[in-house]
């Protein structure tokens, strides 16, 4: 018996040690929470793979694989097939079928590689690939072998079943979402902030985000590329609470009480206050932001310093030594880049200053917003009256 499978491999998870098993059952989850949308699947552990079945029907690998390559923690997605009979001429009939499925008329180079995994099979591993190459050479008349520099490698790995693949789809690796605990995200409309958000997903946090809604300054429209670039990250990163922060009143007291040149420092020394308050109601660990070094003027080293200083927890900023068009190609590759240019601006470049201040002092700072006595009750409001929506 033989059924249309998906070999899933793992990368940094196989280095955990004793808790690799840990970060393998986080990597299942996450499938299975993607897959259930798709059908009924059942997913094996084997040494070193997965192995997607589906229980219901043929696997359709047009259908599947999309659910299984954002996962992070996977370094390749493998359409392959599995049998039960390992004997020689069963396994020479699938490995040629799977060849004709995917290259029957294509002319190309191909070679076979096996690893046993039971050391007891008859034969040695290079013995049942110069069997399985002779057997398909004589069929195919478009194919040819390179054993030096192939275009197409057959695998077959002999386990407790025989599989066999020859594509390798390169997923983007990493590490398991919530392996590594849970950080807020400041996630604007911009091209930064989502791809920061992403990074630190992939290094395996779990991600809650907070945007920042000015009305009528913002539009609903800004709102909801927010929203989308939520839902974008979340393909990648399972679900993900998005907290809508109503920021107007915060804004307009600061516009009216500091310095015109330093009021996006405030603006942003208001923004970490409120998202580490929600972060910690949400058990986080952390804040995320989009900080590139240099690439506007709050984002100085003086600038981040200031804004910096009003938070207790760890502040990441995964793109702190890229330059922006790094970020362009990056978020271009996870599908930001296209949401985040509609021409629907946050309440950052609304409120911007004219001539910000690049060299703020944070003593200087500080000072100024120890008069402000109604900025900690009008950010408390602005929690309270946060929407919260599920992505």
């Amino acid at each position: 018996m033989e059924e249309k499978v998906l070999i899933v491999k793992f990368g940094e998870v196989a280095m955990r040690g004793n808790n690799r098993h840990i970060f393998i059952s986080q990597l299942v989850k996450t499938m299975r929470n993607n897959l259930d949308k798709e059908g009924d699947f059942y997913i094996v552990k084997e040494q070193g793979r997965l192995i997607v079945e589906d229980r219901g029907a043929e696997m359709d690998y047009d259908r599947v694989i999309p659910r299984i390559v954002p996962i992070f923690g996977l370094v390749g997605v493998c359409p392959g097939v599995k049998t039960t009979d390992q004997s020689m001429q069963n396994l020479r009939e699938v490995a040629l079928k799977h060849m004709q499925m995917f290259f029957g008329k294509e002319k190309t180079t191909f070679k076979v590689e096996v690893k046993r995994a039971d050391k007891r099979f008859a034969l040695t591993s290079k013995e049942v690939a110069a069997d399985i190459g002779g057997y398909i050479l004589e069929r195919m008349d478009n194919l040819t072998v390179d054993v030096h520099n192939p275009a197409v490698t057959l695998r077959v790995e002999l386990r407790n079943d025989a599989y066999v693949y020859s594509k390798v789809i390169k997923t983007f690796g990493g590490l398991p979402v919530g392996s590594s605990g849970k950080a807020v995200a400041l996630l604007s409309g911009g091209i930064d902030s989502p791809v920061a958000a992403w990074m630190m997903a992939k290094r395996g946090i779990a991600l809650e985000c907070v945007y920042f809604h000015s009305p009528p300054y913002t539009s609903e429209w800004a709102k909801q590329k927010v929203e989308d670039l939520a839902e974008k990250i979340a393909c990648f990163a399972g679900s993900i609470k998005l907290h809508i922060v109503p920021f107007t009143q915060v804004q307009l007291y600061l516009l009216e009480k500091v310095p015109h040149d330093k009021l996006t420092i405030f603006l942003k020394r208001a923004m970490m206050k409120t998202a580490e308050e929600i972060a910690k109601k949400s058990n986080a660990l952390a804040l995320i932001t989009g900080d590139s070094i240099g690439q506007v003027a709050s984002q100085t080293l003086q600038g981040i310093h200031a804004i910096n200083s009003i938070c207790t927890m760890p502040v990441l900023r995964p793109l702190a030594g890229m330059d922006k068009q790094e970020i362009v190609d990056l978020a271009k590759k996870i599908g930001t880049f296209e949401i985040s240019i509609r021409p629907y601006e946050d309440c950052c470049t609304i409120f911007v200053a004219k001539h910000p201040e690049t060299r703020p002092k944070t003593n200087v700072i500080e000072g100024i917003e120890k008069k402000l006595t109604e900025l900690d009750d009008l950010i408390n409001n602005a929690i309270l009256q946060t929407e919260v929506i599920e992505k």
